[in-house]
């Protein structure tokens, strides 16, 4: 069940004539009141066909005129709203349980306390099955104005308690870090143009997508100008910034001016301060491009930035901050990925949106790893290979999983229900990405005897997982995997060590991809080759120590690597 408690209004009667007409799709049908503050002589039009619209204004109107006529300054912010629906799935309520409803909703409130004879009054309008309309006039009987301040969280509250006692889907209680509702106007005028989302969801997609882009509060609204997006700022007497409002081109009022809606009403975490925090939270360094000719990509460098993160979440604060970081270097990479991985990964990182903010304060600096590998993906000029992708997603794949768990250790449900909603995006995402790579890897199986033996490796290596990855469809190609890793120098059983430590095995749904984008990653280099070095230590020792040795000595030979040792023992 959700109340909505809407902005304070000041037309009763314009009110009531929405309620009681047809509704803007004809889907107000038989309203009728189903409670009030004094249901005797109650004027109800629904009801009574000699009863007016303006007659029950006047009604609910006249503590609001005995007030107005008594004191200088006249109150015009005097009318409460709140829609009340329950759920699609939800049974049908009588007109008395939703009475009852509504008479809880309006103690909880504050409008009208229990046992209080001098409350406000108000009336609730069903017009349809699923849901009511209470209105009421925010001046009691004594001309006092109710205390309505925090009345929507107690509303929410009074809603989790109703749908247990009436046997109603229960929702998760909210905790004031949720984006706004569109608003009714804003979901017609967006159908009404053709719009495919409501202007302020629209504005916080493209708010969002900017900040991996920008590394100052400047170069951020410079980007929202530069993208098209109209922005309006707030500066203080030096010229410094202090707030700013964005409005999505051709979203005029009635004036047909332009409609601005400020940052921290779009999203919580989308006001200057929160951004600002963020941007400069990184240390001093070079320009992203600067970092181009290093000899890892950006790619590979995000992937070995989250392989920290579960060890960073044992502070609270650093844990929000990784987690806020996370979802920038989700949104970096849907900008930049193939086409093919677009649709996944951007309804990953919409729906990572909700996990990235939370009650608990994010120490921002903490992150600086994280949101370096953000801003590194989208200023890179390349994409990814296939196999840099491909580890990366499932990388982002193990990270919200680890944040989801977050969340739920700290009761944190509805960040919790999103990242799992980002895990299950991430999780197609990732397949589609591995698919290539594990076509490849098909077409060039290793022999049975190798196989055999890596095989062994596997059981040796993740004995509690061996007889799931053994037998998941892609073991032939990590046979494959780690039999070129092998061959670059690598032990197979080291690797797979090393890659069942990093990420756990035990949720993962094929074992055996998880472990290709894994062992891909860390093994994509040639090993060091121990006997070389050590000839070359012997070298130049040699260079920088009188030798010695008689004409007949010779140094002693390195010893033999460990994967030569392997070898020795498998011939």
């Amino acid at each position: 069940m959700i109340a909505a408690t809407k902005p304070a209004g000041s037309n009763t009667r314009g009110l009531l004539a929405y309620l009681y007409g047809p509704g803007d799709h004809d889907e107000h049908l038989d309203p009728h009141i189903v409670a009030g503050f004094a249901m005797l002589g109650m004027p109800d039009p629904g009801r009574d066909e000699n009863a007016t619209l303006t007659e029950l204004a006047r009604h609910l109107d006249e503590p609001v005129r005995l007030r107005n006529g008594e004191f200088g300054k006249p109150v015009t912010d005097h009318v409460w709203h709140c829609p009340v629906r329950a759920a699609p799935e939800d049974r049908y309520l009588s007109d008395a349980e939703w009475g009852e409803i509504a008479q809880r909703i309006v103690q909880t409130a504050g409008i009208a306390p229990a046992g209080d004879d001098l409350a406000c009054r108000w009336i609730a309008v069903r017009h349809a099955d699923d849901h009511i309309h209470i209105l009421a006039t925010t001046v009691r009987e004594d001309g006092r104005r109710p205390k309505l301040h925090d009345s929507g969280i107690r509303v929410g509250d009074a809603c989790r308690e109703i749908e247990k006692d009436y046997g109603l889907r229960q929702l998760r209680k909210g905790d004031r870090t949720g984006a706004r509702r569109p608003t009714q106007a804003e979901i017609h005028k967006a159908e009404r143009l053709g719009w495919n989302q409501p202007s302020p969801a629209w504005l916080q997609d493209r708010i969002r997508a900017a900040i991996p882009h920008v590394t100052g509060a400047e170069e951020f609204i410079a980007y929202l100008e530069a993208s098209g997006i109209e922005v309006q700022v707030r500066r203080g007497p030096s010229g410094d910034l202090l707030g700013y409002a964005a409005g999505r081109p051709g979203d005029l009022n009635e004036a047909g001016e332009q409609i601005y809606h400020p940052g921290s009403k779009i999203s919580p975490d989308l006001s200057l301060p929160k951004i600002k925090a963020r941007l400069e939270s990184s240390r001093p360094e070079e320009h992203p491009t600067a970092r181009r000719n290093h000899p890892s990509t950006p790619w590979h460098q995000a992937t070995d930035a989250l392989d920290t993160l579960h060890t960073d979440l044992a502070d609270d604060t650093h844990a929000q901050a990784h987690i806020t970081a996370l979802g920038e270097l989700l949104e970096a990479t849907a900008q930049k990925a193939p086409a093919h991985l677009h649709a996944e990964l951007h309804a990953a990182s919409k729906a990572f949106a909700r996990a990235q903010r939370s009650q608990v304060r994010a120490e921002d600096r903490a992150a600086h790893a994280l949101r370096r590998a953000a801003r590194d993906i989208v200023h890179t000029a390349t994409g990814p290979d296939g196999s840099a992708l491909a580890a990366l997603v499932a990388a982002l794949v193990w990270a919200a999983i680890v944040a989801g768990r977050w969340h739920e250790a700290k009761h944190h449900a509805h960040q919790a229900d999103a990242a799992r909603q980002a895990v299950h995006h991430l999780q197609t995402a990732a397949d589609l990405a591995l698919a290539p790579t594990l076509a490849e890897f098909a077409a060039r199986p290793p022999r049975d005897q190798a196989r055999r033996v890596l095989a062994s490796d596997v059981r040796a290596a993740v004995p509690d997982h061996a007889e799931r990855i053994l037998t998941d469809p892609a073991w032939p190609a990590l046979a494959t995997v780690l039999a070129d890793a092998e061959a670059r120098g690598h032990q197979p059983h080291q690797l797979l060590k090393e890659a069942a430590a990093q990420r756990e095995l035990t949720t993962a749904r094929q074992p055996a991809r998880v472990l290709i984008t894994r062992i891909q990653h860390t093994g994509r280099n040639p090993a060091p080759n121990r006997r070389a070095e050590a000839a070359r230590l012997q070298s130049t020792m040699a260079g920088s120590i009188p030798t010695q040795q008689t004409g007949n000595s010779r140094p002693p030979s390195a010893a033999p690597s460990p994967t030569e040792q392997q070898h020795r023992q498998r011939r």
